[in-house]
C-alpha cells in the first residue's frame, strides 16, 4: 500500500490478484475516514461472497456484501489486518493484510490529515 498524488493505492499481490479478482485499488484520499489495525475482524462474519474467496483459516480475499455495504478483503494473517473506511466509494471498507498494520495504520491517518 503507497500514497502517490492524493491517492491511497492498494497492490494485490500473488494469486491474490486471481482470488480477489482485483489486481489494484485507487481510492482517493478525500474519500478515506481513517484505518485501524484489528486482528479480531477475521471472527467476524463477512456476508454474501459475490465475487472472491473464503477459505476458512486459509484466505479471505474479493467482494463481500454485508448490510447493504461491499467490503474488500485481502486477508490470509488476521493479525495483519487493517480495516480502512472509506466514504463515496464503490466499498464501504477494504480489510487488507499487510506487513505492518502499525506502519500502515500511520500512514494512512498522516496522509488523510
Amino acid at each position: 500500500m503507497t500514497v502517490d498524488n492524493g491517492t491511497l493505492v492498494v497492490e494485490i499481490e500473488g494469486l491474490d490478484k486471481l482470488w480477489a479478482l482485483k489486481s489494484r485499488l485507487a481510492i482517493p484520499l478525500a474519500n478515506v475516514r481513517g484505518a485501524t489495525a484489528d486482528p479480531g475482524i477475521a471472527r467476524e462474519p463477512k456476508g454474501i461472497r459475490a465475487p472472491g474467496a473464503h477459505i476458512p483459516n486459509v484466505v479471505t480475499a474479493g467482494t463481500f456484501h454485508l448490510d447493504g455495504e461491499k467490503v474488500f478483503w485481502d486477508v490470509h494473517d488476521p493479525r495483519k489486518a487493517v480495516v480502512i473506511e472509506l466514504a463515496d466509494e464503490r466499498y464501504a471498507r477494504l480489510v487488507i493484510e499487510v506487513d505492518d498494520p502499525r506502519a500502515v495504520v500511520a500512514l494512512v491517518e498522516h496522509s488523510i490529515r
